[in-house]
């Protein structure tokens, strides 16, 4: 009886064949989708602060000119790239989330992935995999380690999940020699970190670091080094101790991986149509359906009642960010119709007469029985008028969920809004029709050079 792989060499192998193997159309057309918007959100976020500083810091370092840094026609390193472009990517809260694993994974390995792709002049097909593979590797290790267990004992699953999904697409784009991949995947465990200490910081600079940046950075300085013939150990993920052993939450690591090239977790990742927090997408949701289905002046309304799940109630409420703050997005999604990336990130306008005003009628309720309400993170917005009626919606599937996905033109609006203002229109669209050919690329030029400004 033959003696079954190791853990390890089953990953790396599967990693290895990435290039090689077909992709389900699908799929490929869900990489496209999750890579246009992971680049809108680069592209926006080198102008926030996490991606200014991001930017400062590659740019003094320097570096051979092997990947270009988005929003600029600075070149560097692969591994100062993706450093750079993962904290734009996190620089703000529009990027990707796979619910399940408790991971973000475009932030971590779209940089990763892009930039190891322009340093090896890959093809836009390959890039696709590359991407595609992360997000599976990413998905699994979040899962593998514990999820919510591991997030709530201190450790971040973004930051770890991140780091080996980075890691598997970087090595994807440098080899498909399988050993080598094993000493890829065993820099890149060395390599997982990240506590969830970050949600203590105010100015989303370490956030962005720990969910985007670090995970982008490390993932292709395992890929470089390995390549540059420094040896691993053969089974990082097996036996005692092993990666997995390491953390107490792990448990039957080896059945998370079971179902790699039948289950993409791509297919299952979630993407934000407003950019604001997660936990407000539902109430933006409900109350842009309570827009388009009455018929109502501002002048009426006497109050907002937005019911949430207790435990993204006490994320969004009142927040001093705006495109976290629950009741300024509302007021500004009943003034405007529509919540705009300018708008929820424009901190003069929580002072503007007409906003507050209104903002001071909406009232949060923190929800026991939508915490347990499935798919999660739904929304009851109620809308109670001087006349007596009260206008009410429950968002059940969020909007660019996987209950409930955004169509191409939808993605492709949202990516506009976001790069628009950083690139120009003409620019913007470039990279949009540039992501929907991707598979037919033989280079990256057309999809990059829109983006370097």
């Amino acid at each position: 009886m033959a003696k079954k792989p190791r853990l390890t060499d089953r990953i790396a192998a599967y990693c290895a064949g990435t290039r090689r193997r077909k992709l389900p159309a699908n799929v490929v057309e869900k990489a496209k989708h999750h890579l246009l918007d992971t680049l809108a959100a680069v592209v926006s976020g080198a102008r926030m602060e996490p991606g200014r500083l991001a930017y400062r810091f590659v740019r003094a370092e320097g570096g051979r000119r092997e990947a270009s840094v988005l929003g600029s026609r600075f070149q560097t390193t692969a591994i100062n790239a993706a450093l750079s472009n993962g904290m734009a990517a996190h620089a703000d809260e529009t990027d990707d989330s796979h619910p399940g694993s408790i991971t973000h994974p475009g932030c971590a390995v779209v940089p990763a992935a892009l930039a190891m792709a322009e340093r090896q002049n890959a093809t836009g097909l390959d890039l696709l995999k590359a991407v595609a593979l992360g997000y599976d590797i990413t998905a699994r290790f979040g899962a593998a380690l514990g999820g919510g267990r591991f997030l709530r004992a201190g450790w971040d699953s973004h930051a770890f999940g991140g780091t080996m999904g980075a890691g598997a697409a970087a090595g994807s784009l440098l080899t498909d020699d399988p050993q080598l991949l094993v000493a890829v995947l065993s820099y890149t465990a060395q390599q997982a970190s990240g506590l969830s200490t970050l949600f203590r910081d105010r100015e989303h600079v370490e956030k962005a670091f720990v969910f985007g940046g670090m995970p982008a950075r490390d993932g292709v300085a395992a890929a470089v080094l390995a390549g540059a013939g420094w040896s691993g150990v053969p089974d990082a993920f097996d036996g005692e101790p092993s990666f997995f052993s390491a953390y107490p939450f792990s448990v039957k690591p080896e059945k998370w991986f079971r179902d790699l090239g039948r289950k993409y977790a791509i297919t299952e990742t979630n993407i934000k149509r407003w950019s604001v927090g997660s936990p407000v997408q539902a109430a933006l949701d409900s109350l842009e359906a309570l827009i388009a289905g009455h018929r109502f002046d501002i002048e009426e309304i006497a109050s907002v009642r937005v019911h949430l799940p207790a435990d993204g109630a006490r994320v969004v409420d009142g927040r001093n960010m705006p495109d976290v703050n629950v009741q300024y997005l509302s007021a500004v999604m009943l003034l405007d119709s529509t919540v705009s990336f300018a708008a929820s990130h424009d901190h003069g306008r929580t002072n503007d007469p007409a906003v507050a005003a209104l903002r001071g009628r909406v009232e949060l309720v923190a929800s026991e029985m939508l915490m347990k309400a499935k798919p999660a993170r739904q929304a009851i917005v109620e809308i109670n008028l001087n006349n007596g009626r009260t206008l009410k919606h429950r968002t059940r599937a969020v909007r660019g969920t996987v209950d409930n996905p955004m169509t191409w033109d939808e993605i492709k609006a949202k990516a506009y809004d976001l790069m628009a203002p950083v690139l120009g229109d003409k620019a913007a669209r470039q990279v949009a029709r540039a992501t929907q050919r991707l598979d037919q690329a033989k280079s990256l030029g057309p999809l990059i050079e829109p983006m370097r400004r």
